[in-house]
């Protein structure tokens, strides 16, 4: 196993990751996945891919950075003023709920509206989180022929709903 290699070839989805986690680039974070990854290299076991195992200690090590900045936070400013200032409104509008509503049907709609052989492969790997892999063991299919229905069926999506993706 190559380091090197694997670094290169992962660097951009842990970054990725880090960034829909934590809504910043942390490359503290990436060195600490890769530590991660290269002290348990001996513990991957061959149940999924390689990937989704990097993917995995991403993920976790961005949540753990985010529990722990939190407590920091906490610790750090009990002022009136943090605490009022920290405080978010989490009560929904009605209008806001009715679009968020019709945002999921018009989704909905588009999804059921694509060929079955798309629908099935956005349902099992954008939907039910399987990957390319898994998919292509249910469907009984290359994983070749999967990655190119997703990349069709979300070619498809974002034409009809082109209006969504512009709010």
């Amino acid at each position: 196993m190559n380091f090197n290699e694997i670094i290169k070839a992962n660097k951009q989805n842990v970054k990725n990751i880090i960034r829909l986690i934590t809504k910043q680039d942390n490359e503290d974070l990436e060195q600490e996945v890769y530590i991660k990854l290269w002290k348990n290299a001996d513990k991957y076991e061959e149940r999924g891919t390689f990937k989704s195992w990097i993917n995995t200690i991403a993920k976790n090590t961005s949540k753990d950075y985010l529990k722990s900045a939190s407590v920091k936070m906490e610790q750090n400013s009990t002022s009136d003023e943090f605490v009022l200032t920290s405080i978010k409104d989490k009560k929904i509008t009605p209008e806001e709920r009715m679009a968020a509503s019709e945002r999921q049907k018009k989704i909905i709609r588009a999804i059921d509206g694509l060929k079955p052989k798309f629908r099935e492969v956005i349902m099992l790997c954008e939907i039910y989180g399987y990957t390319y892999e898994d998919a292509s063991k249910k469907l009984d299919c290359p994983i070749g022929t999967i990655k190119s229905r997703i990349y069709n069926a979300k070619k498809e999506l974002a034409e009809v709903l082109s209006d969504l993706m512009n709010e």
